[in-house]
């Protein structure tokens, strides 16, 4: 498979799950409310995992700059989501605009970087862009069903709930894939490395500031068994390609 069709797959699977979760919340609400967590739990396992099993000692192989690099893509996306929330938050009033957009911002640009990591973790090779994408992929279902009650808890209706959730949370990742390809194949080895430890850190963001904390709100009973499930399977995958 070539690394173009690669990514193009990954991008659009996680579109697809998106829009699923999407689907699913419209059609079993109080299902995809209740299990919601452990999507989240299980996802965040396998992000955390593989950025530090594979993802992280690729880039520290490929650059001796990968340290700084982790350090500001997990500082960066930090950053991004804490300008986003001031910026809004400070200029309206409006309640639906804190409850629902701002979310639907934050996790659009959040979808966004996740279609230009697809296109870096997979010109260092399609293992590692697979082993990125397995966790990214299953924690778009759970952001696609956020995006959607927060927008219809702020007031609009189910219908444009569900078309501004997947213009958010689905269509911006393949969005991300198509204009960062071009450009990320043409660069040389070395930058790609910086590239990677950028993803790393932004990776390790998302699970650790973005799904444990949710987690750990919920305070589920059987989400600690399903995060623990998502380390064992980021395990298994990464050792047995060794």
């Amino acid at each position: 498979m070539s690394t173009s069709v690669a990514v193009i797959l990954a991008s659009c699977l996680s579109c697809l799950v998106t829009t699923i979760g999407i689907f699913i919340i419209i059609k079993f609400e109080n299902w995809g409310i209740k299990n919601a967590v452990y999507f989240m739990s299980f996802a965040a396992g396998v992000l955390i995992s593989v950025s530090f099993l594979h993802i992280i000692p690729t880039s520290f192989r490929m650059t001796s700059s990968a340290p700084i690099y982790l350090l500001v893509g997990f500082m960066g996306l930090y950053t991004i989501n804490r300008f986003i929330n001031i910026l809004f938050c400070n200029e309206c009033n409006r309640e639906n605009l804190s409850i629902g957009v701002i979310p639907m911002i934050g996790i659009g640009l959040h979808s966004l970087i996740d279609g230009i990591i697809y296109s870096i973790t997979f010109n260092v090779s399609i293992f590692t862009g697979a082993l990125a994408a397995i966790g990214m992929i299953l924690h778009e279902f759970p952001e696609g069903i956020v995006t959607f009650v927060l927008l219809e808890r702020s007031g609009f209706s189910r219908k444009k709930s569900a078309f501004y959730a997947f213009l958010a949370a689905g269509i911006s990742t393949p969005l991300g894939t198509v204009i960062s390809f071009p450009f990320i194949e043409k660069i040389s080895f070395p930058l790609l490395g910086v590239l990677l430890a950028i993803s790393a850190g932004a990776l390790v963001y998302v699970g650790a500031s973005h799904l444990l904390p949710a987690v750990e709100k919920e305070n589920r009973k059987f989400s600690l068994f399903f995060l623990l499930v998502g380390i064992l399977v980021a395990i298994f995958i990464v050792t047995s390609q060794k």
